[in-house]
């Protein structure tokens, strides 16, 4: 054996080392090509193994209304992750709970003056 194996293209997240020229590879746009490719794959699929046309149609929308909802928030989160931790429209920590004591949690605990059977 000569040693340890190395791969030679980078992880899909790393930027390419041989072409500095190219922009660094964005891993949400992977992500949804592939899901894109699966729901095109899926349906052609199910064609294949005899399921109804409806029932591939219903699950491509199905897959691509998923596709769709899962980019959104993807790129949401990536917005909000590249915000500034001081800029003002920023959630604060705890701005959500009113002031006071601090709500009570468990159920099986009886109040102070509650007789317990």
């Amino acid at each position: 054996m000569s040693g340890p194996h190395q791969p030679s293209e980078p992880p899909s997240g790393a930027p390419a080392v041989h072409d500095p020229a190219a922009p660094p590879r964005d891993g949400v746009n992977d992500l949804v090509r592939w899901a894109a490719f699966s729901c095109f794959l899926v349906p052609v699929v199910l064609l294949w193994y005899g399921t109804s046309f409806a029932g591939a149609a219903g699950t491509a929308l199905g897959l691509a209304a998923v596709t769709g909802a899962c980019r959104l928030l993807l790129r949401r989160s990536e917005r909000v992750a590249a915000r500034p931790a001081g800029e003002d429209g920023a959630v604060r920590a705890g701005s959500r709970h009113r002031a006071g004591p601090p709500a009570r949690r468990g159920g099986r605990h009886a109040g102070e003056n509650t007789p317990v059977d």
